[in-house]
This record gives structure tokens, C-alpha cells and sequence, in this order.
């Protein structure tokens, strides 16, 4: 049932932020009943589109017939892997066309059945090709066991998992050994994927991300088409009959493990299409295997005791997404900095908000005085110094420059880890320090940043997609709290290249290494500038959205709209340019290169994709 009331809100909040005219621009271009889908943050991956983009983007006619005639510089065999139990007929027949269908013909099928009986059915689809290969076991040994019989028929280089219900797309094993021979040191590959109803229908396309460690153990996101260089699974040692519904999620955690980043290699074409049906995995919130998501909790447990790592495991907001709240090692002291030029009352809201609700004790506050010029801020100020936690320190400089104001603050606190917070922001959760301080202290992370609300508890931020508008936006802006954007994106720890600066965690060692902020950025882009330096040291960004903020946006700076800001701004967006170009152009690896650019809500791109760039 629709939320009328909820929905009115939206449209008032939509056209006072963008004006009336854009408002109904919006609802004849992308259609009323796709605008509400969006103002309500339905997860509609579609929009209706998908059948297009299918055809304007998937590998044409003569493309596939050139497939067919190349000849690589390596021809690898790619054994597939696939467990069978209680097998339906006319899945195995879809699954055997399409390897048959294959443009590059070096590949062969490992079966392995557990299923009560030979079918004599399946055994004739079988026969259909000598490449395929078939063992009969007897028993059912569980998917884990069921598998490693499949990886012990295969004599491939590479070994492919296939669910024995699913198919791939024609030119997957192509796009593969093009891969291994561009990068020949790569030992594990994936691709992105969608999903498949019994009628062979075609929809939820999932565009996935560079490989990400953070994001893997919020989600295993990877799952399909997953491909192994036969060493790598002789160095794991297959599937682990404990972790059975998750046996892959343990796997990929152990391959995360022992694989160089940099081998990890992501195709982002759809080459994997994931079977619906009932008691599949693939239905969405199914509780048909949640045995599945029990054991990815005591998978991801088991990988944080390998690497030496203490923390805590739980559900997350739906099925298959967790949290892991690490450990504070110690208690080191964190310094909040907060710029603030007057603006009492909104200063007052974010100050008592801290005092009044944060749990963690060894922390300070170093307000950063810019230029006020009101006698109640300096009352305020006043009544602040009352409090040892809080010091305030008078910026120099006359003007507003963000980057500046911050280095300021750097150079006069006493924390071993600092967050940068606006004046203009209200704090909701009590225990975030210790949230913050649980991803800062491990050595492989360089910032940590948090989710956003706008007053209407809509979305303002919930981590930076790098390229968005140009140059960098907030992704699933205002989007409302309760909703969900793609694949739920917005409620998962995960890696990005940025996160704003209204709220950011960095240990304070990380300023000196990456030059401080960059003052030649005086207000726009510093924060996600900072941040691409701090990806350029080797360290991860990490988004949490479980601490979260109330941001009343840049209330103490005004709008861009005076031809000196708008000015300003242009000249900001040329220096960003110019520093990270070749960043733009080469694309945000945590953002697939199928969705757009130009919303913040992960559409699909409406152009056909260059995947040779």
C-alpha cells in the first residue's frame, strides 16, 4: 500500500529543492509512476529498462562470430564445476546449451551427482557433448563435498562454479581467457550477473564493484561467475563441508586472504545468469536457505580470527548483508574538529549532541573560530571553555577556506585520530566514536566516513561516487531512511574512493603522509580530494553506515549563488580536474562503468558501454 502521506512529502521536498518545473519536468521524463518508485527508495534495479540495455550493450551478431574464430596467445581450459542434487531436466538442458553455445571452445563440464538416483533423462543431455564429464555418487555428500568431487575430475587450468540450475551468457569463457591473457598473473576472476526465472525472463542486474575487502565482508558480493586458477584452488583446498550454503562466501574469504589485490580481476559484463525459483537463494529475502546466512556469519568469524582481527559479527538490515564492529585495540584519544564562523544556535544543537549522547570518554573538541562576528557565538564560546573537553582555537586567516580552517585544527589538537564534523550536523548515534575507531585502527585504512541524513530523514550522504555529475556526488541522495537503493547499498560497510568530510575519521598521521588538505580547494571537492590522496598511499576508504548524523547542510555558508561563489565554484571543479584527471577518466573502480553517471541512484547507463577503454 502507498504512503500518500509520505509520498506528498517527498514531492514537497523534491520541488523545493529543485524547483517546481524541474519536479514535473522530472515525472514526463522518467514517467509518474517510476518518479514515485523513486521518491519512495524502491529498489527497482530496472526502472523497466533492462530489456534495452540487454540489447543495446550485450555482444552482437558479428562480434560473437569473430569471437568464435580467435585465437588467443594462451587457450587455457576452463573446467566447470558443478554440483548436482535431484537435477531438473530442463535446467541442465538450458545450462548444457549454453556451454555448448560458447564462443571459445576450450572448456569442459565437471558433474558430480548426489542425487538419490541416476536420471536417465539427464544422462542423454549429457551425452549431447564430449567435453562434459559425469560421476555418479552414490550419495549425497552436501554441495561442499559435492563439489570438491567435480574439482577432482577436472584437468583445466581454470576452474569455473556453476550452480547446476543457472546459465552463463555465450560469450562468458571468451571474456574470461580475454582477461587471462591481458593479465596473466590473474588468479581469480568474477563478473557481474542477473538473474533468470523459469521462463528464461531476465532482470535485478547486479553491476559490481572492483574488488573491495571491506565490502566482501559486509556481502558476498562476488558470488557469481567466479573463476579460480587451478593452483589457487589446490593452495585452498576446496570447499568446506561446515560452512555448507556459504561454502563460497568461505572460499572467496580465503581467497581474499592469500591473492595479491591486484590478481583479483573483475569483469563488468553480465555473464552469469542466477536461476529463480523456489527454495533458490537467488529469491530475495528467502528464508528457504537461511541455514545459508547462519553459516556466512561463522564463515566471516573464521576469517577474521585467520588474519588476526577482533571483532563482532551480525545480520545486517536484510539477508546476506553483515556487520563486523571491530574491536578498539586501546582507547587513543580522538580530536573532533569542528569549523564555525557564528551561528549559536546551530553550533549549540551539534555540540550538545555530542556531549549529551557519546559513549566513548577519551576524546576533544577543537572548535576552529572563523571570522564570527555575532555576541552571542562569543557568549557560547564562553560558556563551551567551562567544559575540559572543549578548546577553541582562533583561525588567522580572514575568508572562509575550508581546508585551511581543518589544517588549522590538525596542528592545535592532541588526538591520535581525528574526525573532521560540521558545525551544521546533530549526532544520532551514541557509541560512533567506537564504531570509527574499530575500522581506523587497522593499519590498511586511511579514512572512515558515515551516513547522513537531511532533516525530512531523507539521504544526504551515504558515501561519494567519484565522476558523478562530472566530478564527484553523494550517492542515493535523498532517498528516504526507511528505504533501500540498489541492492541495498546504502545500509553496507563497504570500500569507496570517497566520503564527505562532514563527517570523517583519519588517523592523524595520515595528514602529514598525504600533504594535509588541499587549501587550493578552499570550500568544494577538498574532501574528496583528500580522500583520492589517501587512496594513492595504498590505505581504503571505508563507509559505515551505522553511525549516523542528522546534516543540516551548509546552512552556515549559504547557497552558490552569487556570481563570485559560482566563480569560485567553476574554479575549484578546473583545479580538481586537473589534479585527478586521469582518475575520471580511467572511472571510479568502486562504481561499474554499466551505470550512470549522471543520477545518484544507480541507474543503468542509456548508452552502449565501451568495455575496450
Amino acid at each position: 500500500m502507498i504512503d500518500t502521506h509520505h509520498i506528498k512529502n517527498q514531492i514537497k521536498f523534491y520541488i523545493k529543492k529543485y524547483g517546481f518545473f524541474k519536479t514535473i519536468w522530472k515525472c514526463i521524463t522518467v514517467g509518474t509512476r517510476k518518479f514515485i518508485c523513486i521518491l519512495k527508495g524502491e529498489r527497482d534495479v530496472n526502472y523497466g529498462d533492462y530489456g534495452d540495455w540487454i540489447h543495446g550493450n550485450e555482444v552482437r551478431d558479428w562480434e560473437i562470430k569473430a569471437q568464435t574464430k580467435k585465437k588467443f596467445k594462451n587457450m587455457p581450459k576452463i573446467s566447470l564445476i558443478v554440483p548436482m542434487y535431484n537435477t531438473k531436466e530442463k535446467f541442465l538442458k538450458e545450462l548444457v546449451d549454453s556451454l555448448i553455445k560458447q564462443t571459445y571452445p576450450n572448456w569442459e563440464l565437471c558433474l558430480a551427482d548426489g542425487g538419490p538416483e541416476q536420471n536417465l533423462k539427464l544422462l542423454k543431455i549429457i551425452d549431447k557433448d564430449e567435453r562434459i564429464q559425469y560421476r555418479f555418487l552414490n550419495e549425497n555428500k552436501g554441495i561442499s563435498e559435492n563439489s570438491n568431487q567435480a574439482i577432482q575430475m577436472a584437468t583445466g587450468d581454470y576452474l569455473g562454479l556453476l550452480d547446476h540450475d543457472d546459465t552463463l551468457a555465450k560469450y562468458a569463457l571468451y571474456e574470461v581467457v580475454k582477461t587471462i591473457n591481458q593479465y596473466p598473473n590473474a588468479e581469480f576472476i568474477y563478473s557481474d550477473e542477473d538473474k533468470i526465472d523459469q521462463n528464461g525472463n531476465r532482470s535485478d542486474a547486479y553491476f559490481k564493484p572492483e574488488f573491495a575487502p571491506d565490502t566482501l565482508r559486509s556481502q558476498n558480493y562476488i558470488c557469481h561467475f567466479s573463476v579460480f586458477k587451478k593452483e589457487l584452488m589446490a593452495k585452498l583446498g576446496g570447499f568446506r563441508a561446515e560452512f555448507d550454503g556459504a561454502q563460497d562466501y568461505d572460499i572467496f574469504l580465503r581467497m581474499a586472504e592469500i591473492v595479491k589485490p591486484e590478481n583479483i580481476k573483475h569483469i563488468p559484463r553480465v555473464l552469469y545468469h542466477w536461476r529463480v525459483h523456489k527454495g533458490s537463494t537467488a529469491m530475495e529475502n528467502s528464508n528457504a536457505k537461511k541455514y545459508a546466512f547462519d553459516n556466512g556469519i561463522k564463515a566471516l568469524e573464521a576469517h577474521l580470527q585467520r588474519i588476526g582481527l577482533k571483532g563482532r559479527v551480525s545480520n545486517g538490515c536484510i539477508n546476506g548483508i553483515y556487520r563486523i564492529d571491530y574491536e578498539v585495540k586501546e582507547e587513543p584519544k580522538v580530536s573532533i574538529i569542528i569549523p564555525n564562523k557564528d551561528g549559536k544556535e546551530m553550533l549549540e544543537v551539534c555540540i550538545h549532541s555530542i556531549l549529551e549522547k557519546t559513549t566513548y570518554s577519551n576524546y576533544e573538541i577543537i572548535i576552529v573560530e572563523n571570522n564570527s562576528e555575532t555576541t552571542e557565538i562569543f557568549d557560547y564560546y564562553e560558556k563551551l571553555k567551562e567544559n575540559k573537553k572543549i578548546k577553541i582555537v582562533k583561525y588567522p586567516q580572514v575568508g572562509f577556506n575550508y581546508s585551511g580552517i581543518v589544517n588549522f585544527g590538525v596542528r592545535n589538537c592532541t588526538g591520535d585520530y581525528v574526525v573532521q564534523l560540521n558545525n551544521d550536523t546533530e549526532l544520532i548515534t551514541p557509541n560512533w566514536l567506537e564504531i570509527m575507531l574499530g575500522f581506523c585502527e587497522r593499519e590498511d585504512v586511511g579514512a572512515v566516513g558515515v551516513k547522513l541524513y537531511y532533516p525530512d530523514e531523507t539521504i544526504q550522504h551515504a558515501g561519494i561516487i567519484v565522476g558523478l555529475g562530472g566530478v564527484a556526488g553523494n550517492r542515493f541522495k535523498s532517498i528516504p531512511k526507511s528505504g533501500h537503493g540498489y541492492f541495498a547499498e546504502e545500509s553496507m560497510i563497504q570500500n569507496l574512493s570517497a566520503v564527505t568530510a562532514a563527517c570523517i575519521m583519519t588517523p592523524k598521521k595520515i595528514y602529514e603522509e598525504v600533504g594535509y588538505m588541499a587549501e587550493a580547494l578552499a570550500v568544494a571537492f577538498n574532501d574528496v580530494d583528500f580522500c583520492l590522496k589517501i587512496r594513492e598511499k595504498g590505505y581504503l576508504i571505508v563507509y559505515n553506515p551505522y553511525v549516523e548524523f542528522i546534516h543540516y547542510e551548509s546552512k552556515s555558508r549559504g547557497e552558490e549563488n552569487t556570481p563570485e561563489k559560482i566563480k569560485r565554484f567553476q574554479g575549484e571543479i578546473n583545479t580538481f580536474k586537473e589534479r585527478w584527471q586521469d582518475f575520471l577518466d580511467k572511472g571510479d573502480p568502486y562504481y561499474n562503468i554499466n551505470l550512470s553517471l549522471d543520477t545518484e541512484v544507480y541507474h543503468m547507463k542509456k548508452c552502449r558501454i565501451n568495455h575496450e577503454k
